[in-house]
């Protein structure tokens, strides 16, 4: 019995929330100490999440989803788009600086996005109490 590795890659029933942590840092060429800088959390703090000891809050948990290139469906489910299932050929160097500078870029728009709302949040409170309301 054969079995295709698009369909077992990342076993949404096999896999835990830091299983697909784990693997998709890895599919993305990224060690541990790597994630955790990008997303400005400790070492420790990441791999308390791939053990499954704790998990993230929404806008770390956004922000690895961008840097890792799979969907936020897929990091809390196994559901949806996840990493794509390992290639034979490696990357070239070049390549690999784009795609990480372009996940670097995706997670700070994400980053910025989230601060955005919530100053916009806080100036309606101020404009509000200001008006007297």
């Amino acid at each position: 019995m054969t079995t295709d590795t698009n369909d077992s890659w990342f076993d949404p029933d096999a896999t835990t929330f830091g299983d697909r942590v784990a693997g998709a840092r890895e599919r993305a060429g990224m060690t541990q100490g790597d994630l955790a800088k990008r997303l400005g959390v400790k070492l420790k703090t990441l791999k308390a999440w791939e053990d499954d000891q704790s998990e993230p809050r929404a806008n770390k948990l956004s922000m690895m989803a961008g840097l890792l290139n799979v969907s936020l469906l897929w990091l809390l489910s196994g559901e949806g788009d996840g990493p794509d299932t390992p290639t034979v050929g490696e990357l070239s160097p070049d390549i690999s600086q784009m795609l990480t500078e372009i996940r670097d870029i995706r997670a700070q728009l994400i980053y910025s996005t989230d601060r955005l709302g919530r100053i916009e949040k806080s100036l309606r409170a101020k404009l509000r109490e200001e008006a007297g309301e």
